[in-house]
Formats: structure tokens, C-alpha cells, sequence
């Protein structure tokens, strides 16, 4: 599946997969539709962005059941619940897993809309947050062992001639290995590197 953004809309009703498509689209959405849950989990990964429309009752497998089933496979899609069998229970149980919204069919189409743009600029910002993460992890990775006790203690305040005498090595020494962390980190500041250091703890031991 194309990493493209799009709005997948997994319904097993023909008619409502078509409506919702020619609303998307008209809208200036790219759209792509399954008539099950099983078709949507077949092609769909954790690179696939932009939203889904999932529709509640479907045979084999129900929506809130593949909604779980991408969560677990850590595929963190945005999902607007539709349905024409909905109660308040179902309603509450959906948002609290996570869904943008638990829409009743036939569905406001001004509304549908609104939250379609919703959910996807919560995609967009879990896409960006997820890339500095991994900015972030690859520059902390880069660190040697050595450079990683010296930025530990560094953001603890003490100097380098106090680190110097931690970890028994010359006061050069110390000035060199600082200054390799901050110019790998990016950071510009003991503040920057401090915040940076604390999502250090992330990192698996000897990566």
C-alpha cells in the first residue's frame, strides 16, 4: 500500500463505500475502499498514513475487533466509527480506544468532513512527532559509551573538572568528549542537552 495519505473506508455496504468515496473525493480526498476487515488488514502496515472510516457491523470480523487488531499490530491509523446500530456503551468504549469519533448512519456529510480533517492532522502530527523521535534515537546512538557517561553527568551540573575527576581521565579529555556530544546531539545549550539526555533512558543498553 502506497504510503500516500489517504481515507480508507472499510465497509462491507457497496453503496455507502461508494457515497462516501464520491464525498471524499469531491472534497479533494484520495480514497481507497475494502469490503471487509480482513481485505483492509491484508495490504495495510504501520507506514500506511491518513485515516479510516470503519464501519461497525461487518461480517467475520466488526469494526471495534479490527480496530484493536491495528492497535495491536502497532498501526496507529486515526479511526472515525460509522455505524447504524450504535449505542451510547459502544460510543464511549470506541473513544476511549483511541477513535476520533462514533458517527450514526446516514451520516451529516458536513460533518463527516470535519472530522476526516481532524483525523488527519492527528496523523500528520503523530507522523511528525514520530520522525523526530527517530532523529532524535539515531543522534543519541550515535554517542560511545564514553560520550554518554560524560553528557549522564554534564546535565547534573558538575564541571568539567569535576567529571574529569569521576571518571578518573584528563580535564582534556572531558572538554573533547563534551563537545563531540553536543555537536552529535545538536544541542545548543546544557538545557537542550539535558532534555535531550532524558530521552537517552529510550535507548536498549549498547545501542
Amino acid at each position: 500500500m502506497s504510503t500516500l495519505a489517504k481515507v480508507y473506508v472499510v465497509d462491507d455496504d457497496e453503496a455507502v463505500r461508494d457515497a462516501l468515496a464520491l464525498l471524499l473525493e469531491t472534497a479533494g480526498f484520495a480514497v481507497q475502499g475494502f469490503a471487509s476487515a480482513q481485505a483492509f488488514l491484508a495490504v495495510c502496515s504501520a507506514e500506511s498514513q491518513g485515516c479510516i472510516i470503519l464501519d461497525v457491523k461487518m461480517p467475520e470480523m466488526e469494526g471495534p475487533a479490527l480496530h484493536r487488531e491495528l492497535l495491536r499490530r502497532g498501526i496507529l491509523l486515526p479511526v472515525i466509527f460509522l455505524t447504524a446500530y450504535g449505542s451510547i456503551t459502544q460510543s464511549v468504549q470506541a473513544i476511549k480506544a483511541g477513535a476520533v469519533d462514533f458517527l450514526t448512519k446516514p451520516v451529516d456529510g458536513t460533518l463527516l468532513l470535519e472530522r476526516v480533517h481532524e483525523a488527519m492532522s492527528q496523523n500528520l502530527a503523530r507522523q511528525e512527532s514520530s520522525e523526530a523521535h527517530r532523529e532524535l534515537l539515531a543522534r543519541l546512538s550515535s554517542l560511545t559509551a564514553r560520550e554518554r557517561e560524560v553528557m549522564a553527568l554534564a546535565v547534573t551540573g558538575l564541571t568539567n573538572k569535576e567529571i574529569a575527576q569521576r571518571l578518573n581521565i584528563s580535564h582534556r579529555t572531558v572538554e573533547i568528549h563534551r563537545a563531540r556530544v553536543m555537536h552529535k546531539t545538536g544541542a545548543a545549550s546544557l538545557l537542550a542537552l539535558a532534555r535531550i539526555a532524558e530521552s537517552a533512558e529510550a535507548l536498549p543498553p549498547g545501542s
